[in-house]
């Protein structure tokens, strides 16, 4: 059995409609769906605020390249274009981490490259897996402490979006 962590972002067009689709799109092997943050954008590219969440998975049979690969297939059936690194966009998928595969292909880090400094995966996550460990980091819990009293600012959670799938 493969189990991953799956980080999704959107902050163009319905971005709810983007992450709903993604959690249908995953919907055979869906286990969890965190609640939904609203969330300030980083990276210093201008744009306007996404709405991210966390959903975990599991399948026998795929890896990691199958997880990355059903993720790009649901950002390009959102219309993602790759226009802008730390851009804006419809739809991102990133695929957090896998079992406890470390990964230094160019294409696929694990675990994914900053996430334990990203309250805006941690948090969700953290919600729908209060023991959660992120591989070769450490807790979950641990992780989000460490980034400080100021670390959920800029995020808030949007009770009123539920992601459940159709």
């Amino acid at each position: 059995m493969s189990r991953a962590v799956l980080s999704l972002g959107s902050n163009l067009g319905d971005r709810f409609a983007y992450l709903h689709a993604a959690v249908t799109g995953f919907a055979d092997v869906l286990v969890l769906a965190s609640p939904v943050y609203e969330t300030v954008p980083w990276g210093g590219v201008e744009q306007g605020d996404f709405l991210n969440a966390v959903v975990v998975v599991e399948q026998v049979g795929i890896d990691e390249w199958g997880w990355l690969e059903r993720g790009r297939a649901l950002e390009d059936a959102s219309g993602r274009l790759r226009t802008q690194r730390w851009g804006p966009r419809t739809l991102d998928v990133d695929v957090v981490s896998v079992d406890e595969v470390h990964s230094d292909h160019p294409d696929l880090l694990l675990p994914h490259p900053g996430s334990s400094e990203r309250a805006t995966v941690l948090r969700p996550w953290l919600d729908v897996e209060p023991g959660a460990v992120l591989p070769g980091r450490g807790p979950v819990a641990t992780l989000l402490a460490a980034l400080g009293p100021d670390a959920e600012d800029g995020m808030r959670r949007r009770d009123d979006l539920v992601l459940v799938p159709s």
